[in-house]
């Protein structure tokens, strides 16, 4: 019988800001308290790793990455980008494990095994889906983007051509989109709240030059609720069966959900279990069930525990 993945550490939880800063270091332990209260069978808790300078460079640009390692060993707070994102001492090696565990997911899913020799298909990290981060800067708590390195070593590591990304967190996906926009086999798919940060992701965004149509974005207007959302995620699902993906990614950020302070969608929990339902069943049908989903954003720590959570009993079952 194969099992999903799900990554848990301290590690993980290194990356967060201090204050009263929204991105805390304790969301990993929101998530982690509901899961142990679930019990759910059929999954392997892994350790974080951290991955390497290089594979960062794959996606970033050489002056950013140093420029991060500078500032990471400051004692001072210097803003990475216009001031959504301060730096911390040791925030370049927290980084790093961000990168390091998507990546070890990737490895995991595509080789259908962890390093015990578990059988695993599926895999989730929490402390992941740095979706705003650009080739060259940060933004919106977002340093290194662990998806956008993702991609490029499932393509150099294993030959994977053909890639879903579907995101549903509150915030468009912008450093995911934008860095991609012109790639015709990567296929994105973005539900978010119309008018917020990034302003980014109009209906008109399908894609440029050959990629044309290899993108989706679909915004709501705020208050939207559960329905609305079943009701956008059904052109989601069918422009995911007609790409035919070799490898799908999920980003479940759990700022969607009602009651989160720094957005106004209206979904339930329920929400992020239906879209990783469905995704999971079109990973079966197209991949071999190889689905990574990262947690994204989400500021409510009782709404991260419940998201997170209903998508693990998706990937789970």
């Amino acid at each position: 019988m194969c099992s999903t993945a799900v990554f848990f550490g301290d590690e993980l939880a290194r990356y967060g800001f201090g204050g009263s800063h929204p991105w805390g270091t304790d969301r990993i332990y929101a998530f982690w308290s509901r899961l142990q209260n679930e019990k759910i069978a059929n999954i392997v808790i892994e350790q974080p790793e951290i991955t390497t300078e290089e594979a960062v460079l794959s996606f970033h640009e050489r002056n950013y990455v140093e420029m991060v390692k500078m500032v990471s060993k400051q004692c001072r707070s210097i803003p990475l980008d216009r001031g959504d994102t301060p730096s911390f001492r040791g925030i370049f090696e927290a980084a790093l494990y961000v990168v390091g565990s998507t990546l070890a997911a990737l490895d995991i899913v595509m080789q259908g095994r962890d390093s015990a020799g578990r059988k695993i298909e599926h895999a989730f990290v929490p402390i992941a889906g740095l979706h705003h981060a650009r080739r060259d800067s940060a933004g919106g708590f977002c340093v290194f983007n662990d998806v956008g390195v993702a991609i490029i070593q499932a393509r150099k590591k294993y030959g994977i051509k053909r890639i879903a990304y579907v995101d549903i967190d509150a915030h468009h996906g912008d450093g995911v989109f934008y860095e991609f926009e012109d790639d015709p086999l990567m296929f994105f798919a973005d539900i978010h709240e119309q008018g917020i940060y990034p302003g980014t992701g109009f209906v008109s965004e399908t894609g440029k030059g050959e990629a044309k149509g290899a993108k989706m974005n679909i915004p709501l207007e705020a208050g939207s609720n559960d329905s609305d959302f079943v009701r956008a995620f059904t052109k989601i699902q069918e422009f995911v069966d007609s790409c035919r993906p070799q490898l799908v990614f999920l980003n479940c950020g759990a700022d969607s959900i009602a009651g989160d302070p720094l957005t106004d969608l209206r979904y339930s929990a329920h929400a992020h279990g239906h879209a990783a339902q469905a995704l999971h069943d079109l990973a079966h049908k197209h991949c071999n069930g190889r689905i990574i989903a990262v947690g994204g954003g989400g500021y409510n720590r009782t709404n991260i525990g419940a998201a997170w959570t209903e998508v693990v009993k998706a990937l789970a079952i």
